[in-house]
């Protein structure tokens, strides 16, 4: 078995174990920085499920011309994860992952997708139509801008990804072209087939090119990605020379399962609860240390 299967899976399961049936014992944390208008932001953070673990600063800061929302230990972090959001942009819900993995001695740098929409001012529904304007190329390029700012500036010597749907798609497409990242977690990605005109890129021959480990999960009920395009997508990930592939199957789950909006389906809230602890565990394991995991 550990032949086969190697360190990194043997870690990645001993911590998925500890992170389900571990202690519960949480150390309270508090959050300074300043909110999306720029004012000083200072309040207790609400503990995830599997708890804050430490003070952390939070803000929105410029990278070029770019938006981002900030969330890291007090006084910063050598291990990082870039932050893909769903379609809610960085609303409420990104900002809350990204504070839960901060707590967990994490740099958390979340891309704004729309450039300052999200749900906390916009609807769902105008947020959906802005997605035929996002175009792969630009979008990669202001992710890969945000990679350089978390390698850079915000001195992490190890970063992966996390995206949802469509930021999920975009986790493996940042990949496939930038092997700098650790790992790479890519929740129900929108990967449609036939393809909108606006997805340019191929992400299941794309994927192929991923070196570092990828974690997927998908929901047995998506509607919008059919079970032979992630079968498709799987293989390809599965085909890799390196780079192990963790995959998550929740039947019943829907599109979009870890969307606390989405979580008055028990399924769906039951799936996330299964899922994120071993999120968490993927990601301890691969920002550990610096330079990509293989």
């Amino acid at each position: 078995m550990p032949s086969k299967f190697g360190g990194l899976a043997w870690t990645a399961l001993i911590l998925g174990v500890i992170a389900l049936f571990g202690t519960k014992r949480v150390l309270a944390a508090t959050r300074s920085g300043r909110d999306g208008d720029g004012r000083e932001d200072r309040r207790p953070v609400e503990p995830g499920r599997y708890g804050a673990i430490m003070t952390i600063e939070t803000s929105t800061v410029r990278v070029g011309d770019l938006s981002a929302y900030l969330a890291r230990p007090d006084g910063g972090s050598e291990r990082g994860t870039l932050l893909l959001p769903m379609i809610t942009g960085i609303g409420t819900q990104v900002r809350a992952w990204a504070d839960e993995l901060a707590g967990r001695g994490i740099t958390a740098l979340a891309w704004d997708v729309f450039h300052g929409a999200s749900t906390d001012n916009t609807s769902r529904e105008d947020l959906g139509a802005k997605l035929g304007e996002l175009r792969d190329e630009p979008a990669l390029a202001e992710q890969t801008a945000l990679l350089d700012h978390l390698l850079g500036d915000l001195g992490c010597t190890s970063a992966g990804v996390m995206g949802w749907c469509l930021g999920g798609r975009f986790a493996l497409l940042l990949a496939a072209r930038d092997q700098r990242l650790s790992g790479v977690v890519a929740y129900h990605p929108t990967v449609r087939d036939p393809a909108p005109p606006n997805h340019e890129l191929d992400t299941v021959d794309l994927s192929t090119r991923i070196t570092a480990p990828v974690l997927v999960a998908y929901p047995e009920a998506d509607s919008v990605v059919s079970h032979e395009t992630f079968g498709l997508l799987q293989a390809a990930l599965q085909s890799r020379a390196r780079g192990a592939t963790f995959t998550q199957h929740f039947p019943g789950a829907e599109h979009g399962f870890s969307d606390s909006a989405r979580h008055g389906a028990s399924v769906n809230a039951e799936a996330f609860a299964l899922s994120w602890p071993q999120t968490l565990a993927f990601v301890d394991t691969l920002t550990f240390g610096s330079g990509p995991a293989r």
